[in-house]
């Protein structure tokens, strides 16, 4: 049971939900502009502004359908799990918040209604709210959010790559310019972001005893986005590749991430985070996101 509390914890961060209850929208002249890298811009204000990109805290809000896959080092799918989620954002009208989550698993059958209800702060030192819904035993749970270095949902990723890691965990230094060599992502069967131009940042966690003692970090010169990252461990050997591509959506040129693909230089292993059906603003309410409707809420 702890392995699958930890494992429906870590869906919490990188991936969106679906919702049924809406209000009308504000006009788009209330929200921010979306955030990008200017000249001069130093290492910390970039990976701010990544964070901001990562999780669409420009937006209102944001509704999507997702999958989960696990692949093994010779192709085979180990699991695949499919997901809604919804985020409002209410930094803007909040003193305390920053955004909350609601996520459901939809598939296979044994997952089928567990839910994730999650509630970031602005202040980055408080620990995220984390509940989380059974239905088989009719119980909702407060979950611990400190199993940052655990694996999310046996998968390649850990806790913090997909949900809990923020702004200030690590040190960041910019390392120079460059254009980035490209990637080939074997889940889609092509090349991607050959020749962009991108900001080099190394990032090492303020933890001296992580389970990673750097990250290189390419972000897109134009959105501010992490395209690909590389992780080393204490010997400073290379160990894991995360590769993300993004799709613009609005008129006001949202990114969103579609495809993230992680691979496990260890094991051979790929763990894949396909998103799709993204839709922004649609006036979501914040009263979806209460236990109560985490218990009555049917999917």
């Amino acid at each position: 049971m702890q392995n699958l509390k930890s494992c429906l914890l870590l869906i919490a961060g990188a991936l969106f939900s679906v919702v049924i209850l809406t209000t009308p929208v504000p006009a788009e002249s209330s929200l921010p502009e979306v955030p990008r890298p200017y000249p001069g811009i130093s290492a910390d204000d970039l990976m701010k502004m990544w964070f901001e990109v990562k999780y669409t805290t420009f937006t209102r809000d944001i509704e999507l359908k997702g999958d989960y896959r696990l692949f093994s080092k010779k192709g085979q799918v180990i699991k695949n799990w499919r997901f809604i989620r919804s985020r409002i954002v209410l930094n803007r009208k909040s003193k305390d918040i920053n955004y909350k989550d609601l996520i459901v698993m939809t598939s296979p059958p044994n997952v089928k209604g567990m839910g994730i209800l999650t509630w970031t702060y602005l202040d980055t030192e408080r620990l995220q709210d984390i509940w989380l819904w059974i239905p088989s035993l009719k119980k909702i749970r407060r979950i611990s959010p400190g199993q940052a270095e655990g694996a999310f949902m046996g998968s390649d990723l850990t806790n913090a790559e997909v949900s809990t890691r923020k702004f200030g965990d690590e040190t960041y230094k910019l390392t120079g310019e460059e254009k980035f060599k490209g990637y080939y992502c074997d889940f889609a069967e092509k090349n991607y972001y050959q020749g962009m131009d991108c900001y080099v940042i190394e990032a090492k966690p303020k933890n001296d005893r992580w389970y990673y003692t750097k990250r290189i970090v390419w972000i897109d010169k134009a959105t501010g986005a992490n395209i690909f990252e590389e992780m080393f461990d204490e010997t400073g050997r290379k160990f894991k590749t995360i590769f993300r591509s993004y799709k613009s959506y609005t008129n006001r040129g949202y990114p969103a991430q579609i495809i993230l693909e992680c691979k496990n230089l260890r094991t051979g292993s790929t763990t894949v985070i396909k998103n799709d059906e993204i839709k922004f603003d649609i006036g979501l309410k914040e009263g979806l996101f209460t236990e109560k409707t985490l218990m009555r809420s049917r999917w």
